[in-house]
């Protein structure tokens, strides 16, 4: 096997793994909360977009919408979010954050915080910063691939700069 196809094999295995880590030990950082990372990846999300219906929530997330069906139930038992029926249309759910989950959002910033500092310790920012711009650089490239292959259209950059800004000054939350 030449070395280009090596380092491909090593890279890709390098990225599944650290997200497979990743995601592992982030929940077991929440288990505390009595709350899952899919959990905590939707209520961060409908935070920033209150009162999405369902459906859109599930497009925007990327979602099934039967399994953002489920976590909605589950979120909504849990006294986190509450569907409402939309104004116009009745038949429309929409999906709000409850008093208990913006609570728990803010107890959740510090141990998102110190997660970060403590999955990023020893790096440099210079590092960081190149991280950041060759996966932004890989999801580009990956979500045209996949437009291509459906032959549809494909809008990569949620905002404008958003490829410029990888890494420079922006603080990604981790989920």
């Amino acid at each position: 096997m030449n070395d280009t196809r090596s380092w491909d094999l090593r890279l890709g295995y390098l990225i599944h793994d650290v997200s497979r880590l990743r995601r592992v030990t982030y929940d077991r950082e929440l288990a505390p909360l009595g709350i899952t990372r899919s959990q905590w990846w939707v209520l961060a999300f409908i935070s920033r977009n209150d009162g999405l219906p369902q459906t859109q929530l599930a497009n925007e997330l990327d979602v099934g919408k039967v399994a953002l069906g489920s976590l909605i139930d589950r979120l909504q038992s849990a006294g986190f979010v509450e569907r409402r029926a939309d104004e116009k249309d009745r038949r429309v759910k929409r999906v709000f954050l409850t008093d208990k989950a913006r609570q728990l959002i803010k107890e959740i910033g510090p141990i998102n915080d110190s997660f970060n500092a403590r999955i990023l310790k020893g790096i440099s920012r210079e590092d960081l910063e190149l991280t950041s711009r060759t996966l932004y650089a890989m999801k580009v490239n990956l979500l045209a691939l996949a437009a291509e292959r459906s032959g549809g259209e494909f809008d990569a950059l949620d905002d404008e700069d958003e490829l410029e800004s990888a890494g420079r000054g922006r603080r990604a939350s981790v989920l």
